[in-house]
């Protein structure tokens, strides 16, 4: 039987157990977050073959938790929680997506895209929130005094925990940057019921103002942190690497690059694949590329100096707004994922990722400013040759670009700060007359003809 407790990520010996009235998310000792703690010794000593045709039968079955990409490896995600305190809405179990034409543009012809946005609220949120919100269930019944959960956001993470506390019943409270998130992220926690506070600073100021309310005020014992800094949704996040791994057959990538903001999903992903080693369902080592926006970019600085030196920083304006953090919370979280894996971070311009969410959507994939960023990255990175042109490289699409719809008419109409719209594409007004019409096609038709007779390349250094 696997079980977990939260222990201190520095190492200080501080052991809890995740089912505590009590419930905190930082050592008591040293004041370092805490982790979830698999036993990858019980998780070892079950074969391969038995975790392997356990989580197949579960995907033929597909009802309750079975149908969720989460809960179908419940062993792996908080064993011991009680079936009937989990709260599901079908998350996970979304398709990952060869990209042979994008790969050949970024230099990486076997491409692939976990398209995490194919999911209720539209993120890879709701990974971590459905197991987030079980707990929290799982606490109230236990006697734990949690009238609500809150959270700060910049946008998709308040969209998830508004959507699973209403599936819940449990009060949910989100604080966002004023005008700073998207209108579709705005709405999705209005929506679902909760009480929204629109804050006149960033999301590291919201992030400052919910540790003070969760730590320190009158109302501390009543509210339930949801932000990535909490373990718990780490354990949920994780198994994206998981299916991952398991739509490849079980065979690991060699990379698997991802945005980075607040770096919780940085340590999920580490976290995934270290219980699928543990497990004997793969041997392959693979590596983190971390993608940040350049005006928000502590991480990748970090990496120049090999991660001896970390400095949070003021973040600026970028179309990347979900990952628009200048001090990440899970930032030794994130270092000590790549360290352990031999991992990295890149920089992304504004004209960059504006350049690879064009590329990608000319591909048919549609993707957020985010994934834009992750996907520069890789570029970047193969031109420098720290990525492999043969190396097998799946990219986590974090949120659906539908989300995203005023950086996709920004760029298009020519206006996205920064960015020069290269691949913009407008309608043309024509009478109304077959021959007006005819002209438009045939012009079309010859530009088209002269894209596809020209060969594939990486994408420029402007890339």
């Amino acid at each position: 039987m696997t079980s977990c407790a939260l222990v201190c990520g520095a190492g200080c010996g501080e052991r809890i157990p995740w089912l505590s009235t009590s419930p905190r998310t930082t050592c008591a000792r040293c004041g370092e977050l805490l982790d979830v703690k698999q036993d990858l010794t019980a998780v070892a000593a079950e074969r391969a073959a038995t975790w392997h045709t356990r989580f197949e039968a579960r995907l033929r079955v597909g009802v309750g938790a079975d149908a969720s990409g989460v809960w179908s490896k419940r062993e792996w995600v908080l064993p011991g929680l009680a079936e009937e305190s989990i709260v599901t809405l079908g998350e996970g179990r979304t398709p990952l997506v060869p990209a042979p034409r994008l790969g050949a543009i970024l230099g990486v012809p076997d491409l692939w895209i976990k398209q995490c946005g194919q999911s209720l609220t539209g993120s890879f949120k709701d990974l971590g929130m459905t197991v987030l919100v079980s707990a929290v269930v799982a606490l109230r019944r236990a006697g734990a005094p949690i009238r609500a959960v809150l959270c700060a956001s910049t946008g998709d993470t308040s969209a998830a925990l508004a959507a699973y506390a209403a599936a819940a019943d449990l009060p949910a409270i989100v604080l966002l940057p004023n005008a700073k998130i998207t209108t579709a992220q705005l709405l999705q926690p209005l929506a679902h019921g909760a009480l929204v506070l629109a804050l006149q600073t960033d999301f590291d100021g919201c992030m400052s103002v919910v540790r003070e309310l969760v730590e320190r005020s009158p109302l501390a014992s009543q509210l339930y942190l949801a932000n990535s800094m909490n373990p718990l949704r780490i354990e949920g996040q994780k198994t994206a690497a998981l299916e991952i791994c398991e739509q490849l057959s079980w065979t690991a990538p060699d990379w698997i690059a991802l945005p980075g903001g607040n770096l919780g999903n940085t340590a999920a992903t580490s976290a995934g694949l270290e219980i699928a080693e543990a497990s004997g369902l793969i041997a392959r080592h693979t590596r983190l590329l971390v993608g940040q926006a350049s005006a928000a970019d502590p991480l990748a600085r970090a990496a120049e100096s090999g991660f001896e030196k970390f400095e949070a920083r003021e973040a600026g304006a970028t179309a990347a707004s979900a990952i628009r953090i200048g001090n990440p919370v899970s930032v030794r979280r994130a270092i000590r994922a790549l360290q352990r894996c031999g991992g990295t971070a890149e920089s992304v311009t504004e004209d960059e990722l504006g350049r690879a969410a064009a590329e990608a959507d000319r591909t048919g994939l549609y993707v957020c400013p985010q994934t834009a960023v992750a996907l520069a990255a890789v570029g970047k990175a193969a031109r420098r040759g720290v990525v492999g042109a043969k190396d097998r490289v799946v990219v986590l699409a974090t949120a659906h670009g539908l989300k995203f719809s005023e950086f996709k008419a920004a760029y298009h109409e020519g206006r996205l700060a920064g960015a020069a719209s290269r691949r913009a594409n407008a309608p043309i007004e024509v009478t109304a007359t077959v021959d007006a019409a005819q002209s438009a096609i045939a012009r079309y038709l010859e530009a088209s003809d002269t894209r596809r007779l020209s060969i594939p390349s990486p994408l420029s250094n402007s890339l």
